[in-house]
């Protein structure tokens, strides 16, 4: 037994020096006592044997790997400690084609170290793993899968551990693991799997959940960085996969209100990603509006202020972008070259539409259809406050929708404005964008006060060349309708868009309000000739403009800002579209308002008529600086003066105070008080001003596609309406018995008249235009038939001449399609 036992000890005792080189290399780096670390000489040894034979690499991390795993079984953190550096060591050493089995063991073994419960041990396979990642590989990897690390990283991003040291180390760790994945697999074309959803739920969320944890500024800060880099390297195919995961992880934390974290989140993206691709965030911000558009007016209203701090950051990025954007999607067959980084997104139309789309959403729950829905709840203070909450959704999408037109080129945003003034739904106009029956006046009312205060946002600081591009007829017609309801803050929104589209010199800030100025040259306006672009833009539309401000100067309901804006309007109208005959112009509708005041045919208030005769000093005293008539100005300071000593209401300084003394009525032989058109004419004899026009009083005219009544015909048109309607009647036998049956037929008259002057007084403007238009078109078919059988001259084989728009036209007529009449036919 004893000489047995010799022998096989003899033989293991052999058997030790045989055992493989590589073996024995890496045995030697393990010193007996783990407290004295990885021996560097023997280290060096093992590393010149592994970048001398590549080939047995494999093997040498595979053995590594067993060592490791034993040593992590028997807790022996130590050793595992020194092979981990071993292996960190021999990595950054070889870059072989080679290296690639010994990779695979490498992650084994960082793998082993992460599925531990030991925190250092999770710690040290993620560093070593992070070394990894930094080192770029010669070749592609065909199989090697991160999913595992992807999942471990993100577990630890979460770590509850009981030590907040431990925890933070922890969560450390896994954000350093999440960017060494991110770094490793975004540049790998074979790894492009990484921007799946199934990782990018994992990965975002992780760095999310750690970057709104304030009381851990490490590694908050170290995932927004990580944050930044993998948005950064977001491939124009990858970009839907890692927004998407922000909004649901903003979704599942209730992070929408408050929504400064959103906010924050998103100024990241915007200020990570390429400029070219910010049109897909915009998308997917406004597809998640969609998506809860029945959710809680906070939670909407702060998608909403996201959907505004990405369009601002993409505005002020790729401001040309969205320009070429708008001309495209206006006019496809535009010639504007496209821009280098063009921005290809969601058009500026769309996000209007949905915008828009969501306005009247919210202006439908805000009236109460949501509590309608709702079994009988009754309208308490909780009803209001949801009804103040759907103002902060409306003012956020104005806000948005003003911005995102205000930050676009000024020769683009005509375009825009005209987009939104389609949107705005006007009385007796086919509404095709906005069903206005369902929320009625009060919901069609705040639509049109939202979207004209929209409107004041895009347009503020607009400057065009001319008129006639900036006030088109689609756009001006609907502005000027809205500007007749009975609505005194709709009224104000009009002249409030007006004057930043007229005023294309910033004068409007100078005149401050409604006052008698005492010197207009110290205001330093600035000016310039007025083109002939605006001398035919105020030929064609100008008594459309006299016409809205001699209306909207008699509501009822008008208080000291709307008199402002009015002054202001016709101020700045003088400034910038006044030639000798507009300023003739301005001068009779000046005296229209002062004789419709005195006259009072329509018993307007006394406040309302004093404050007619105020603006209309305050303009006059405006206008006879402006013009620098000597005699002119003369005339109106003393009207001024008289009043400043008799009449003080009649003056903006008084009528606009707080309980002003208001006269009983107005004098109209107390000449002194007021402005005399014989005067005014003298003053203005002078070149250039038709002065003759002065006593032609002024009388508000219907224009544009109305204007078919000429004023001169105005008693033959209405008779022959009369009669056309009579016409238009079957004749039977009751209507001949009903004619020649005279008995009652004055009442009869009278009544029709009754009804026919209570319809013209009491009907609204839009219904009466749009039954004179229909009466027209009735009237020049009957003409056109008239025309055509009594003035068509015979047909000749030389020719005939016809008249068509104004020109004389010779259309010869072929001698076989002449028709003779059968005598003349042999």
């Amino acid at each position: 037994m004893d000489s047995g036992k010799a022998k096989v000890e003899s033989v293991c005792g052999c058997c030790g020096p045989l055992r493989p080189r590589y073996k024995r290399l890496v045995d030697n780096i393990f010193p007996e006592d783990p407290k004295d670390g990885l021996s560097k000489s023997d280290m060096e040894k093992l590393t010149f044997y592994a970048v001398s034979a590549p080939e047995k690499l494999d093997r040498i991390g595979a053995y590594l790997a067993e060592r490791l795993s034993r040593d992590v079984v028997r807790h022996r953190y130590g050793y595992v400690v020194i092979a981990m550096e071993a292996l960190d060591q021999l990595l950054m050493a070889c870059h072989s084609q080679s290296i690639k089995p010994f990779v695979e063991s490498f992650l084994h073994m960082v793998a082993k170290l992460l599925e531990s419960r030991e925190p250092d041990l999770q710690v040290l396979g993620t560093n070593s793993f992070v070394k990894f990642a930094n080192i770029e590989e010669d070749t592609p990897s065909y199989h090697r899968r991160y999913d595992f690390f992807v999942s471990q990283f993100s577990a630890m991003c979460h770590s509850t551990h009981e030590d907040p040291e431990t925890r933070t180390r922890i969560r450390v760790a896994g954000i350093k693991g999440l960017q060494g994945v991110v770094r490793k697999t975004v540049n790998d074309e074979l790894q492009a799997i990484i921007w799946e959803p199934q990782h990018m739920d994992k990965l975002i969320p992780s760095m999310l959940f750690n970057m709104q944890d304030d009381g851990e500024e490490n590694p908050a800060s170290l995932a927004e960085s990580c944050f930044r880099e993998l948005l950064g390297r977001a491939a124009y195919g990858n970009m839907n996969n890692a927004v998407r995961p922000v909004l649901v992880h903003l979704d599942n934390h209730r992070l929408w209100e408050p929504n400064e974290f959103a906010v924050s989140c998103f100024r990241i993206i915007m200020y990570s990603i390429q400029a070219q691709h910010s049109h897909h965030v915009i998308q997917q911000v406004l597809g998640h509006l969609d998506t809860h558009n029945k959710n809680t007016p906070r939670m909407r209203a702060g998608i909403v202020q996201v959907l505004l701090e990405t369009v601002a950051i993409a505005a002020k990025g790729s401001v040309g972008e969205l320009a070429w954007e708008v001309a495209y999607t206006v006019n496809p067959n535009s010639q504007t070259s496209s821009p280098p980084n063009l921005w290809l997104g969601p058009t500026v139309l769309e996000v209007f539409n949905t915008l828009l789309k969501h306005l009247r959403m919210s202006v439908d729950f805000e009236l109460g259809e949501n509590s309608r829905r709702n079994s009988g709840a009754s309208v308490s203070s909780s009803g209001r406050v949801k009804e103040s909450e759907e103002r902060i959704v409306q003012n956020a999408i104005i806000q948005t929708i003003g911005f995102f037109g205000g930050n676009l080129p000024d020769y683009q945003r005509a375009e825009v404005m005209m987009f939104i003034m389609g949107k705005v739904p006007v009385y007796g106009t086919p509404c095709h964008t906005l069903d206005t029956v369902k929320i009625g006046h009060q919901g069609t009312k705040r639509i049109q006060a939202m979207l004209l205060s929209s409107l004041i946002m895009v347009t503020s600081g607009f400057k065009s060349k001319t008129m006639v591009a900036a006030l088109p007829a689609p756009f001006l017609d609907p502005l000027f309708s809205i500007s007749l309801m009975e609505d005194c803050e709709l009224r104000q929104l009009v002249l409030e868009i007006l004057l930043n589209i007229i005023d294309r010199h910033d004068n409007r800030a100078k005149l401050r309000g409604i006052r008698i100025i005492p010197n207009v040259a110290a205001l330093k306006i600035k000016r310039e000739k007025i083109s002939k672009q605006d001398v035919g833009f105020m030929k064609k539309h100008g008594q459309q403009l006299y016409r809205h401000i001699y209306l909207g100067c008699k509501e009822e309901d008008n208080g000291h800002k709307n008199f402002e804006l009015l002054f202001t309007t016709l101020a700045v109208l003088t400034i910038e579209l006044a030639n000798e005959e507009v300023v003739v112009d301005l001068i009779r509708l000046a005296l229209a308002l002062q004789d419709m005041s005195l006259a009072n045919e329509e018993n307007m208030p006394m406040v309302i008529r004093c404050g007619i005769m105020a603006l209309v000093a305050a303009y006059l005293n405006f206008l006879s600086q402006m013009i620098a008539n000597p005699a002119f100005c003369q005339h109106v300071s003393k009207v001024i003066e008289m009043r400043n000593l008799e009449a003080p209401y009649l003056l903006p300084e008084h009528i606009f105070r707080e309980k002003c003394p208001l006269p009983n009525c107005l004098e109209k032989e107390d000449r002194s008080l007021y402005f005399q058109t014989v005067d005014l004419a003298e003053c203005l004899v002078a070149p250039g001003y038709n002065a003759e026009r002065l006593s032609i009083p002024y009388v508000p005219q219907v224009t544009g596609k109305h204007s078919f009544v000429d004023r001169r015909k105005h008693r033959w048109v209405l008779h022959f309406l009369s009669l056309q309607s009579l016409l238009a009647e079957e004749i039977t036998f009751e209507t001949l018995k009903k004619a020649i049956d005279t008995t009652g037929l004055e009442e009869q008259e009278k009544e029709k008249r009754r009804q026919v002057m209570e319809k013209f007084q009491k009907a609204p403007f839009e219904e009466i235009a749009a039954h004179c238009e229909s009466k027209a078109n009735m009237l020049h078919d009957r003409l056109a038939q008239i025309f055509e059988l009594t003035i068509r001259p015979p047909p000749s084989p030389s020719g005939v001449v016809s008249i068509s728009a104004g020109h004389a036209q010779h259309q010869s007529v072929p001698v076989y399609e002449m028709k003779f009449p059968d005598l003349c036919v042999y």
